[in-house]
């Protein structure tokens, strides 16, 4: 298996620091209440107003900050540093609260961009310096408390392979959640259960033309950590009991320079740390790892080449080659 080196991680580094503080093009999750809601984005939000969109800011900055902590003598690692001091600060992040108690926003990025933030958030206790994570501390409780309010009202599961997506939010937000707030977890884990659990003989009918998520295995994976081992092979085998080919082979990309088509890049990459997931959850001998193993190599490399072939690509995928490379 393909495995995250300082010489990758340099590179994903330098491809992140370039568009994670650019402005434009942008574009805003934003609902307008009144002409006084006509702003730019910098002027929205304070951090989070590069790398194209709101959320794939906030995951470039997940991305750079893993990157400085798995390898703090990068390249890029003063200017990382230097960049965090000045965004991750407590009257930035002032100004991202601000814009989350507008009466328009209750919906914002929900859940994709919640969970990307607690990643984050997680991210940055795991640091020795505190002083970032202290600073987004409100901003993470604001989106965990979001998470309580929203999962109980959530009467059916978003199996969508998009940002909708109910699965990959609650993956996200489980790592933060048993650290910084075991209700939380302990809530992820029981709508988990009662959505997910009783499922059987999934068709994945998959890849959607504009998916970056495949909804089959990021279902798979959120379970393989709700479950006991013993248990997840069990529900793995029913609901997954013939893997379509589907499932294993790389989405074909026609058009980088289409900014929805680009998704399936990232559905390549979150593809493969999936059945990444997965072959780590299957005992040894278990008929479905060698193919979980081999489809990871073969997602992975059908994207990694294309990183940069196009800012629709560039601005997030480096995150997600990341995601495969090293996990959340």
């Amino acid at each position: 298996m393909t495995s995250l080196t300082p010489a990758i991680a340099a590179q994903f580094a330098a491809l992140t620091l370039g568009h994670l503080g650019r402005q434009w093009p942008y574009k805003l999750d934003h609902v307008m209440t009144g002409p006084e809601d006509v702003q730019s984005p910098i002027a929205l939000h304070p951090i989070f107003h590069g790398s194209f969109d709101w959320h794939s800011c906030v995951h470039g900055w997940w991305q750079v900050m893993r990157l400085l902590r798995r390898f703090p003598d990068l390249p890029q690692a003063a200017e990382i540093r230097g960049r965090a001091d000045a965004m991750l600060s407590p009257g930035k992040v002032a100004g991202e609260l601000s814009y989350l108690g507008r009466p328009g926003s209750a919906g914002f990025e929900r859940p994709y961009g919640w969970g990307w933030l607690l990643a984050l958030h997680l991210e940055l206790s795991l640091h020795e310096d505190p002083r970032w994570a202290d600073a987004l501390d409100p901003l993470a409780r604001a989106f965990a408390a979001r998470f309580h309010d929203f999962l109980p009202r959530l009467t059916y599961p978003i199996r969508v392979g998009a940002h909708p997506n109910s699965s990959f939010a609650m993956l996200l937000a489980r790592r933060w959640a048993e650290r910084h707030d075991p209700a939380l977890a302990a809530l992820i884990a029981a709508r988990a259960t009662a959505w997910f659990g009783a499922d059987r003989g999934c068709q994945a009918w998959e890849p959607g033309g504009d998916e970056f998520l495949s909804p089959a295995l990021t279902e798979a994976h959120l379970i393989r950590h709700i479950l006991s081992p013993a248990a997840f092979v069990a529900w793995f085998d029913a609901f997954l009991p013939h893997i379509p080919e589907t499932l294993l082979t790389p989405a074909f990309v026609s058009d980088r320079t289409d900014g929805k088509i680009a998704h399936l890049d990232g559905l390549n990459l979150s593809r493969a740390w999936c059945w990444r997931g997965i072959a780590d959850g299957l005992p040894a001998g278990h008929p479905v790892a060698p193919l979980a193993e081999a489809a990871f190599d073969r997602h992975l490399s059908s994207a990694l080449p294309h990183l940069a072939d196009h800012y629709m690509g560039e601005h997030w995928l480096a995150s997600f080659a990341l995601l495969a490379l090293d996990g959340i």
